[in-house]
C-alpha cells in the first residue's frame, strides 16, 4: 500500500463466497418457512431475520471496511452469530419433528457437502428446493451454514491481519499526511 492510498476501495461483497452462500441460505430459509412452518409461528420471523442478518451484515461489514476495519470485523461477527442462531433453529426443527441430522460419515451428507461446495448461486438451490423434503432442506441449510462459517472465520482473520499490518484509518491518514508533507509536493501542484 502506498502512503497516499490510505483509502483503498473495498466492499465488493457480491464476489465473496461467504456472501454468495449467505444469500443461498436466506433464499432456502424463506422457502422453508413458507412451505414447512405455520403462519403466525414466531419461528418463521426469527429464522428469516437470522438468515437476513447473516447476509446483510456481510454486505454492510464489507462496505464499511474502507474506513473502519473495526466495524467490518464487528459486523462479520454479527453475521456469523446470526447464522449460528439459524443453525440452531434448523437443528431444533429436525430434532423436534423426529427427522435426522445427517452425521459426518453419512453418504448423503458427503454428497451434499460436495454439492454445496460447488454451488454458490441461490438460483440453483431455489430450483432444487421443490424436490426436497424437510429433512433434506434442513441438512442442506445446515451444510451451507457450516461452510459459510468457515469462510467468515477466514475473512475475519484476514481483516484482523490487515489491521495489524496497516493499522486503522486514523493511523493510515496520519501516515499519508506525514508522507505528503515530507514530499514537499502535491498532486495538485503538478
Amino acid at each position: 500500500m502506498h502512503d497516499n492510498d490510505f483509502l483503498p476501495q473495498r466492499g465488493n461483497f457480491r464476489k465473496l463466497i461467504a456472501f454468495q452462500k449467505s444469500e443461498c441460505i436466506y433464499d432456502i430459509t424463506v422457502l422453508f418457512a413458507r412451505k414447512f412452518l405455520q403462519k403466525g409461528d414466531r419461528t418463521v420471523d426469527q429464522m428469516i431475520q437470522a438468515a437476513r442478518s447473516g447476509k446483510q451484515n456481510i454486505a454492510e461489514g464489507c462496505s464499511a471496511s474502507t474506513t473502519s476495519r473495526e466495524t467490518e470485523i464487528k459486523l462479520l461477527n454479527v453475521a456469523k452469530a446470526s447464522l449460528q442462531e439459524l443453525l440452531l433453529d434448523y437443528e431444533d426443527y429436525l430434532r423436534i419433528n423426529n427427522y435426522v441430522q445427517w452425521s459426518k460419515d453419512n453418504p448423503r451428507l458427503i454428497k451434499l457437502r460436495i454439492l454445496c461446495s460447488q454451488h454458490n448461486d441461490s438460483a440453483y438451490y431455489r430450483a432444487i428446493f421443490e424436490k426436497c423434503n424437510q429433512e433434506m432442506v434442513c441438512n442442506l441449510a445446515i451444510t451451507l451454514i457450516h461452510q459459510t462459517d468457515v469462510f467468515l472465520r477466514k475473512f475475519i482473520e484476514r481483516a484482523k491481519d490487515d489491521f495489524l499490518k496497516n493499522g486503522g484509518i486514523r493511523e493510515q491518514m496520519t501516515k499519508a499526511r506525514i508522507a505528503y508533507r515530507n514530499s514537499g509536493t502535491s498532486k495538485l501542484d503538478k
